[in-house]
């Protein structure tokens, strides 16, 4: 059963218990009722949807903050990784040493200017950066260690390149957009409701009225454009940044590309 379809019948079935309640109440009502209860009910149920939206959209942004939060750490642990490959390649003989921080370096050069354009254009990426980490994976695994100070140094280098290429996996699931799309039609939707309910408690003209149910529905779009810009952590605006590989590779940095 599709999540479309378990959402509406969820709606009709919330929808029918309502209305039916309200069907049975309204026949037991007697001829003495008060009428002038009902903008106090009124008030109440609009307050409490309001509570229940503002929450929603509290959860809401908290997850795709935490999920940019997440991304940037990804860039961090994988620039961290592959500096710690080429600084513990220092013990490796000249030559072998050289090939893996060039490698190491024509990788984050790709990722820093090709790989993260890519990203923020289209949420995906091509192979070459894939290519360019196996290549740094086949300069440490298909080195022999010499030496016991070699052979030391080997694992925790593999170890690296593994880390390295897991922060790299969890930074492209990341890269696109994550809400989905029941939950944006639950927002946008809870949205009109709340604004909309504004209008049932006989809202005048006067200004002081119009200006806050104006700054109300200015809120509202504001927060859930935050939740829009913060949903793809590598394209939109408080985006996540390449500034982990630039502290780390110094020498690679935007001037020098």
């Amino acid at each position: 059963m599709s999540e479309w379809l378990v959402l509406s019948l969820a709606m009709a079935a919330a929808c029918a218990v309502v209305l039916t309640i309200a069907f049975f109440n309204h026949r037991r009502i007697g001829e003495d009722d008060d009428p002038n209860e009902t903008p106090d009910v009124i008030e109440y149920m609009t307050m409490m949807i309001g509570v229940i939206y503002a929450i929603v959209l509290g959860l809401a942004i908290a997850g795709v903050w935490e999920g940019r939060g997440a991304a940037q750490e990804y860039v961090r642990q994988e620039s961290q990784a592959l500096h710690e490959v080429s600084i513990r390649s220092e013990v490796y003989p000249a030559a072998v040493r050289t090939r893996i921080r060039a490698d190491v370096d024509a990788y984050v050069t790709y990722v820093v200017t090709q790989e993260w354009k890519d990203m923020a254009d289209d949420g995906d990426v091509s192979d070459q950066g894939t290519k360019l980490l196996d290549r740094i994976r086949r300069d440490v695994t298909d080195y022999e260690p010499q030496t016991d100070h070699e052979g030391q140094a080997y694992q925790p280098l593999v170890d690296q390149v593994g880390i390295a290429d897991d922060a790299r996996s969890a930074r492209l699931q990341s890269a696109g957009a994550t809400m989905p799309g029941v939950v944006w039609f639950g927002l946008v939707a809870g949205a009109l409701v709340t604004v909309g309910l504004i209008f049932t408690l006989q809202i005048r003209r006067s200004f002081r009225e119009m200006l806050l149910a104006g700054l109300f529905s200015a809120l509202i779009a504001f927060l859930l454009f935050l939740i829009w810009d913060f949903d793809a952590p590598f394209s939109r605006g408080v985006s996540a940044t390449a500034e982990p590989f630039f502290q780390q590779f110094p020498h690679l940095g935007p001037d020098d590309n």
